[in-house]
């Protein structure tokens, strides 16, 4: 029987938007990545990303993670792709 999830989920991991920022992953792991849309445009009446900020962090259990990487990408499309594949590496160990 198929695991039932709350929200919306990518690649297994879930998505959680407040605002303008995403995050993506699990708050109980030790890393997540914060995604940030700065810049976006109306295209056939649907507001889409043009410039989104990708900070991959680590949490430490303090007040503020650490930022162990930084990317800008011009479409969400692309900020999800690589945010799949650091929080992968990172949750791996590598």
């Amino acid at each position: 029987m198929a695991e039932q999830t709350e929200g919306l989920v990518y690649r297994k991991r879930p998505l959680r938007r407040i605002g303008k920022t995403i995050y993506y992953g699990s708050m109980a792991d030790t890393h997540i990545i914060q995604m940030h849309v700065k810049e976006s445009k109306q295209q056939d009446g649907l507001e889409v990303a043009t410039k989104v900020s990708v900070e991959l962090h680590q949490r430490t259990g303090e007040r503020r993670d650490r930022i162990v990487k930084r990317s800008e990408k011009d479409s969400l499309y692309g900020a999800m792709d690589i945010s799949a594949i650091w929080l992968e590496r990172a949750l791996a160990g590598k």
